[in-house]
């Protein structure tokens, strides 16, 4: 679908700032279908993870593990059919709901991997039955950082049609919210031995 949009709206060559972003019928309706098929992947993803699972925990893992896997291979087959993104500062709208996210790639990039990590670990932990466990108050926290992360990326995302889009990106409130998230779970695992 992302290659389809990008030869529709961008033949010459998907590059920021989008200048004709949100511009005429077409791409609205196009938009839309887009925002669709983001809310029926999250379903998907949602629903293998519940299956896969046997308790919170470990669907929480699996729900990491499918995106993580997705997101990854999201930009794995961008570069086999396109050859994009040319390096991993190159930028991408991210996801639309419920507004349009922006990044430098290696930011979603980095919070994959990082999602993999932690999916391992709840999941090696749990099968050693040995489980980390976090309490509500830590759960919170993830909410939190997850939020400050994804507010990083709307921010962005509202100036991809301006020139200086660039500077949108507060890489210091997007580290904040992803080296909040890498100590709580430290905590987690750390409290769970």
């Amino acid at each position: 679908m992302v290659v389809y949009l990008r030869a529709i709206f961008y033949p010459e060559g998907f590059v920021f700032p989008l200048t004709d972003f949100g511009i005429g019928r077409l791409f609205g309706r196009l938009l839309l279908t887009e925002v669709g098929r983001e809310a029926a992947t999250l379903v998907i993803i949602f629903s293998g993870a519940w299956l896969l699972g046997q308790n919170r925990r470990q669907r929480f893992a699996y729900f990491l593990t499918i995106f993580a896997v997705w997101d990854i291979f999201y930009y794995v087959w961008l570069k086999v059919l396109v050859n994009w993104p040319a390096s991993v500062m190159d930028w991408d709208i991210l996801f639309l709901i419920p507004a349009a996210w922006a990044s430098p790639v290696l930011a979603p990039l980095l919070i994959s991997l990082t999602m993999l990590i932690f999916a391992w670990i709840i999941l090696y932990r749990d099968s050693c039955s040995r489980p980390i466990k976090a309490a509500p108050f830590e759960w919170f926290g993830f909410v939190i950082s997850a939020l400050v992360v994804a507010v990083s990326f709307c921010i962005a995302g509202r100036y991809i049609a301006q020139p200086d889009f660039k500077s949108y990106f507060y890489w210091p409130v997007f580290i904040l919210g992803y080296l909040f998230a890498l100590a709580l779970f430290a905590k987690c695992f750390l409290k769970s031995k």
